[in-house]
């Protein structure tokens, strides 16, 4: 139990250091996503 702990502790370190980062991955890739919906629709 004390592993799972310690693991999900340093996982929320992580994400709370790099959640600007995470937050452009995710919007590039909507933005990819979006824009290939877009490009399906006009084809």
């Amino acid at each position: 139990m004390s592993t799972l702990q310690a693991g999900y502790s340093s996982v929320s370190l992580l994400v709370s250091i790099n959640w600007d980062r995470l937050l452009y991955v995710f919007t590039i890739v909507a933005a990819l996503f979006m824009g290939s919906y877009l490009g399906a629709l006009v084809l």
